[in-house]
């Protein structure tokens, strides 16, 4: 793999990662739920 495309994979990558990560949030606050870390920890808290 060329280094050209090894840098197009990793920023498609990242940036699927990334939506995912606030359509995850978007639809947790779309509801009214308070967001939580894995630890339990709230936003309200």
């Amino acid at each position: 793999m060329t280094p050209v495309r090894a840098f197009f994979l990793s920023m498609l990558m990242i940036s699927g990662i990334a939506l995912w990560g606030a359509g995850i949030y978007s639809a947790d606050a779309s509801v009214h739920m308070n967001v939580v870390d894995g630890y339990g920890v709230s936003a309200s808290n």
